[in-house]
């Protein structure tokens, strides 16, 4: 007989199956690798100490990518620099003109980085995290209807801005 304690998954086993996708996470929350590393390392620290409750969870990596984002929510901390640094390359067509995509990457963080915390992680969970809008509201801790007004207040914000560069 299995005990549940056998079935549970160890915590370094989730943490390496998970860390670069939270680590992506929290990038993409933050507009900054070095920062998304110290909200990473942060969550996982407290989730190594209650480790027995969250390995009971059905999905401890659902678990954790809450984890991440509550704590981006609640920091009271500027976040002084909004440039991505991306953990991996990305291949690029050898068409491709490299310096437009990072003035549109830069000018895509400059609009995120002016839209209020809960705005920004809804559409990072929503097109990023391709998540529902029912699981966006459980990880949010909301109903669905405030998940869809913040969604669709974000996006006329990033309108309204993209609109007012475009006739400047």
């Amino acid at each position: 007989m299995t005990s549940d304690r056998e079935l549970a998954p160890s915590y370094v086993d989730v943490v390496r199956a998970s860390e670069r996708r939270l680590v992506r996470l929290g990038v993409m929350l933050t507009g900054n690798e070095h920062t998304a590393e110290d909200l990473v390392q942060t969550v996982l620290a407290r989730a190594h100490r209650k480790w027995d409750r969250i390995s009971a969870a059905d999905r401890p990596e659902a678990y954790l990518r809450t984890m991440v984002l509550n704590e981006f929510l609640s920091w009271r901390r500027l976040l002084k620099n909004n440039e991505v640094l991306l953990a991996e390359p990305i291949e690029l067509p050898a068409y491709d003109d490299v310096g437009l995509r990072q003035a549109q990457r830069d000018a895509t963080w400059q609009l995120l980085a002016k839209l209020p915390r809960k705005q920004r992680a809804v559409l990072v969970l929503r097109y990023y995290e391709d998540l529902p809008d029912g699981e966006i509201a459980e990880v949010l801790g909301v109903v669905a209807a405030t998940v869809r007004s913040n969604a669709a207040r974000a996006l006329a914000t990033l309108r309204e801005h993209l609109t007012a560069e475009e006739t400047n």
